[in-house]
């Protein structure tokens, strides 16, 4: 697998394991409080960090990590995920589309804080290359982090990234401490063994001659040489002791420092976060010369890093994959930019979508244009109103609406839409044909199935009202219809009507009025159920305001469509705090209450900022206040 394909692999994992856990994007890091500067990093060791080979294996089966036992496989000629029983689209999905359209609708990030805090960024880089770090480098690049950090933005990943460098150097100050300790006791240590051997060599003991006074006096003289020797070799033992915990404690405090950066690299890249990334990998080598950069984390992580390809995870393959999907994002924004002047909306648009999967916060996608980004938007928007017109079988509209793609699109693919209007046109077709037989025969229920058949496959076909006006002329059970639609409207039950539409289409083939009437009815009912299948769509997504705003606007034209009023109703109690926020400031406005009518509505477009009625609201009280703005 190519290195290019390897990021988009992992990303795409890391995609579908937050889809799958109801989260949009990974939680952001909580660095610890910032430290002060140190006075000089003593602990600085120059020189590059080689990787090291490592065994690949499984994840053990109680190795449980972000993605569980399972580790996903991703197949790049679909662009899906496969895991857990489940196969995830990696750019078709709820959680991405969400995303996406914000990024389109959202501003250019070209002002001046934007374009200081990318130079920050460059110019920390920038200081600690490969060739040019030293210690005074490194401590100049180490105190710009926390002024990057400062910039919302960030997010205060950059203080994160000081934190761990600040913890590495506490941890190199900490081992030379021990250092300098180690040689304390050692000089202790060879003071008392000569001590010992002196006292071992005061006193040497008499050759007995067969006495017994000798004997008990060699005893004595013994004891005492122990006793002067004891004190000797008990702190002898002390200092061993102390040596020993001492070489210990260096290496652990500085392997868990190493741990800990290492962990936030890798949370960083999973986070798309690729400059920091970059900044993190060049502080780790310059902090690390040890040659040991293989990451330790589990065998599922590493085999998702690595995509099987047997090389070893390592802190350079994260540099190296980093730097390949700053690459890849800005080829791909460049090559939706040339695909625009082609008139090629349809590939533009999955470049974008690749890109910006990849690299969500990169320069190259931040900073594109609004007007180009809309472009997308509106190809986007069409496409899914073409795939709601196929859902709900209205082939007319979608039959205009791929025209008009094909019109700015030169490069879409209409075979499948094409495929579906002219299937349900000829199987429509042939569900007239035999509704006329029966009629011919006398055959109601034939011919009534039929029809109904029909009105299913195409609702609004326009060969149905023509062949209707053929088969019911002077027919009791038209007439009847046509008292049964006259009393209907006069109700304005009109989901009944809706309801039986096949029956009244047919029955007023043959009056003209009523069937001008009933299509106008038909289509504002077409309109009721498209703002309740759009308001669904929204609602799956979590955004019960924009669900209740959808469902809301169509209420105001069809207040009195039960259906309509049932979902007003449960969405009015799913987003009751945008609901009431925006009544009040409805009332105070009408009460010519500007300034509370504007606070609540300023209220209501903080909590949902794509509203329609917020934004409205708004802009006539402003043009009120300042009416020559």
């Amino acid at each position: 697998m190519t290195i290019r394909l390897r990021v988009f692999a992992v990303v795409a994992v890391c995609l579908v394991s937050c889809v799958s856990e109801m989260e949009a994007q990974a939680p952001p890091v909580n660095p610890a409080p910032r430290q002060q500067a140190p006075a000089s990093s003593q602990g600085f060791e120059s020189g590059g960090s080689g990787g090291q080979q490592q065994n690949q294996g499984q994840a053990s089966g109680g190795d449980k990590g972000m993605l569980g036992n399972s580790v996903p496989f991703f197949d790049p000629g679909s662009e899906t995920v496969s895991w857990d029983g489940k196969l995830w689209n990696v750019s078709n999905n709820r959680a991405f589309r969400a995303r996406f359209e914000k990024y389109l609708n959202a501003p250019e990030e070209t002002a001046g804080e934007d374009m200081a805090y990318q130079k920050l960024l460059q110019e920390i880089y920038e200081k600690i290359a490969p060739g040019k770090a030293n210690p005074k480098v490194l401590d100049e690049a180490w105190g710009l982090l926390p002024q990057a950090s400062n910039f919302s933005v960030d997010g205060k990943l950059c203080d994160a990234l000081a934190d761990a460098v600040y913890a590495v150097w506490n941890a190199k100050r900490e081992n030379a401490r021990l250092d300098a300790a180690n040689s304390q006791l050692l000089k202790q240590q060879e003071t008392l063994e000569w001590n010992r051997r002196m006292a071992s060599q005061d006193n040497e003991l008499k050759t007995p001659t067969g006495g017994v006074n000798i004997t008990e006096k060699n005893k004595a003289i013994e004891r005492e040489r122990n006793m002067r020797m004891a004190p000797f070799e008990e702190r002898l033992v002390e200092v061993k002791t102390r040596k020993a915990a001492n070489i210990t404690k260096k290496e652990v405090t500085e392997v868990q420092a190493k741990l800990e950066m290492q962990a936030l690299l890798y949370q960083l890249f999973l986070q798309r976060r690729f400059q920091h990334v970059l900044i993190g990998t060049r502080f780790y080598k310059a902090l690390f010369g040890d040659g040991d950069s293989s990451l330790k984390i589990s065998d599922a992580h590493k085999q998702t890093l690595t995509g099987g390809s047997g090389l070893p995870a390592t802190v350079s393959l994260l540099d190296s994959l980093a730097n390949e999907a700053v690459r890849d994002v800005r080829e791909g924004v460049d090559s939706y930019k040339f695909l625009l002047e082609q008139n090629e909306m349809s590939s533009a648009t999955q470049r974008l979508q690749e890109a910006f999967l990849i690299g969500e916060f990169m320069p190259p996608i931040r900073t594109l244009s609004r007007t180009l980004k809309r472009k997308a938007l509106d190809f986007s928007q069409k496409t899914n109103q073409l795939l709601s017109a196929i859902e709900v079988k209205d082939y007319t509209l979608a039959e205009q609406i791929v025209a008009d793609l094909k019109a700015t699109a030169k490069d879409l693919d209409t075979a499948k839409a094409t495929a579906a209007v002219e299937t349900a046109r000829t199987v429509s077709a042939m569900h007239l044909a035999k509704a006329k037989m029966a009629a011919s025969e006398g055959d109601r229920s034939t011919f009534e199935n039929e029809i109904k058949e029909a009105m299913i496959i195409w609702p609004r076909n326009p060969d149905l009202a023509m062949v209707s006006r053929e088969i019911f002329k002077q027919s009791d059970s038209q007439n009847q219809a046509l008292t049964d639609l006259d009393r209907l409207i006069s109700q304005k039950n009109y989901r009944q009507i809706f309801e039986d539409r096949a029956k009244y289409i047919a029955a007023t083939a043959m009056s003209p009025d009523r069937q001008d009437l009933l299509k106008g009815i038909l289509e504002k009912m077409q309109m009721v159920e498209g703002a309740i299948l759009r308001a669904g769509e929204v609602a799956k997504r979590g955004d019960y305001a924009g669900a209740w705003e959808s469902i809301e606007k169509a209420y105001a034209e069809f207040p009195d469509d039960p259906k309509l009023a049932q979902q007003r109703a449960d969405y009015t109690t799913q987003a009751s705090d945008f609901v009431r926020c925006l009544r009040l400031a409805q009332e105070r406005e009408k009460r010519g209450q500007v300034g509370s009518s504007l606070a609540w509505y300023l209220k209501a477009q903080k909590m949902y900022p794509a509203s329609d009625y917020a934004r409205e609201g708004v802009e006539r009280l402003v043009k009120q206040i300042m009416p020559e703005a």
